[in-house]
């Protein structure tokens, strides 16, 4: 569910309503006047909640075991059968119909809203000692810890919460999100903007809500004009001790974990899995869905793939990605071939 300290939920409506919105059928079978309170990831969703299922292979076991009331389904559902008690809402495109239910519910989903009069909401809550410097906007029932000192010009959006005695640079936007402690923001970075996702098509584009939130754990250290976005509806988590250098992008819904470190013009996409002490290489590209170990090392301006995984323990390298030795090999082989031929 979408966390109601950034977003409004405009809801309930009616499983007519919802059906009649996204283009979804409606179910012979099933009373029209049910109620849906919000929306939901498979995995957390109650029986009064409307959550979505591509098809595909990754969600499966999410699907079989949902808890939702309601969900939107492929109209070919094909071998998935339904959990019990599920009520399944076949539509040509599942993207195309989650989007358009989540902009019934969540209408304001964007960037944010700025009603308040002054620079620092009368809702804020602004722990002991805290540094503002000039240019500071804080939105409503954002809260500050003690100690944090916040640079010139940072923004910190409706309902964000910042742990103690962290430092925020100048120019630095923070929605969405919640930091824990002795957390350091360089200058520029962009933490809890919408992800990158559409639902496309013939007619173009169609922005898909952004429903999630970042959360940065404490002593984490995220570099000049990095960006952290937010998912669609699941979180994105930054762990414990982590270290990101300077323009990293981490796409939505991505969770990195503990104590890992990752240097400059790295570029993360969504919803990947990366596990504890893992360390990235200058440039290094990781695709959507990706998974990387406990402890593995990735050389600079290596390349991951979509889905695919890395096991713990081990050092890669390449495009795409494999484990160092077998990389440094064939470099060396695709060097001696070209030695040969200008022979």
């Amino acid at each position: 569910m979408a966390d109601p300290r950034f977003f409004d939920n405009r809801g309930p409506f009616t499983l007519a309503e919802v059906c009649a919105r996204a283009n979804a059928t409606l179910p012979p079978d099933a009373d029209s006047n049910a109620r849906i309170e919000d929306l939901s990831s498979l995995s957390g969703a109650a029986p009064a909640h409307l959550a979505f299922f591509t098809g595909g292979g990754a969600n499966a076991e999410e699907f079989a075991q949902s808890k939702a009331g309601f969900c939107l389904v492929p109209q070919a559902l094909g071998k998935h059968v339904p959990p019990q008690g599920m009520v399944v809402l076949p539509c040509g495109s599942v993207t195309h119909a989650f989007a358009a239910a989540a902009k019934l519910f969540y209408p304001d989903s964007g960037l944010g809203s700025w009603a308040q009069q002054t620079a620092v909401d009368p809702s804020a809550k602004i722990g002991d000692n805290v540094v503002i410097a000039p240019g500071v906007v804080i939105g409503a029932r954002a809260e500050v810890g003690d100690g944090t000192r916040l640079g010139p010009n940072a923004v910190v959006g409706r309902g964000v919460t910042i742990g103690r005695n962290c430092e925020v640079g100048s120019n630095v936007t923070i929605s969405h999100s919640h930091l824990g402690d002795e957390v350091l923001v360089l200058s520029g970075a962009q933490i809890g903007s919408p992800g990158f996702g559409f639902a496309s098509g013939p007619g173009g584009h169609i922005k898909i809500p952004q429903l999630g939130r970042v959360i940065i754990q404490d002593k984490v250290e995220i570099g000049a004009c990095t960006t952290i976005d937010r998912g669609a509806l699941s979180d994105t988590v930054i762990g414990e001790g982590t270290k990101i250098d300077n323009l990293v992008q981490v796409g939505h819904g991505t969770r990195i974990g503990r104590h890992c470190v990752i240097v400059g013009q790295v570029g993360i996409s969504g919803s990947c899995e990366i596990g504890d002490f893992v360390v990235m290489g200058g440039q290094v590209g990781i695709a959507d869905h990706a998974k990387i170990g406990t402890g593995v090392r990735i050389a600079a301006r290596a390349a991951m793939a979509p889905g695919a995984e890395l096991a713990g323990g081990a050092d890669y390298g390449g495009t795409p990605a494999k484990p160092i030795r077998e990389w440094i090999r064939e470099v060396h082989a695709v060097t001696m071939l070209a030695k040969r031929g200008k022979k």
